[in-house]
């Protein structure tokens, strides 16, 4: 029986039949290339997909700056409005909040960088009353820290709490979210 086996194997080498010795070069650079395409189409949706979660999260972090804000005027009356991320932000269990650190924001807000975005307060209005200055106003902007690569829009807010954005990446918010 064994020479039979051996006899078949033989032949199977002798007329160029292939056994189990592995993959072709061709073979290798095909499924090479049906890879490289899929990869073609697929991490341009993936950068959109990553701008488009860096955009809602910017949205959604104007917001919430917006309702700190507001936290923070109704704790500090006399303050009015926060004019600093700092101010809204401060570590948890690092003592009572303070007007210069209300513990009311995140730190990665409070920091002002969060998803591909860059935060800030800006456009405070000051006005003193009884010697004590009070913010009456601010603006929320957040700016992509790389227009068309981490977001394409800026978003922006004020003390109506109303997001508005700039499709150009900046703070010229005119256009409002729907």
């Amino acid at each position: 029986m064994k020479t039979i086996e051996m006899l078949v194997a033989g032949r199977a080498k002798r007329d160029g039949v292939r056994g189990d010795e592995g993959f072709t070069l061709i073979e290798l650079l095909i499924v090479m290339s049906v890879m490289l395409i899929l990869m073609t189409l697929g991490i341009p949706q993936l950068l959109k997909l990553r701008k488009t979660a860096n955009e809602t999260s910017a949205m959604q972090s104007v917001r919430t700056i917006g309702q700190a804000e507001l936290s923070y005027s109704s704790t500090y009356p006399s303050n009015g409005f926060a004019c600093s991320l700092a101010a809204l932000g401060g570590a948890q269990g690092s003592g009572a909040p303070t007007p210069q650190s209300a513990q009311i924001l995140p730190s990665d807000l409070a920091a002002g960088q969060k998803a591909g975005y860059t935060y800030a307060i800006t456009n405070c209005t000051k006005v003193t009353v009884n010697n004590q200055d009070m913010f009456t106003s601010f603006q929320v902007t957040a700016v992509p820290n790389s227009v068309g690569r981490t977001g394409d829009r800026g978003f922006c807010s004020d003390e109506n709490n109303v997001i508005k954005f700039d499709p150009q990446g900046g703070t010229n918010c005119t256009q409002t979210l729907q």
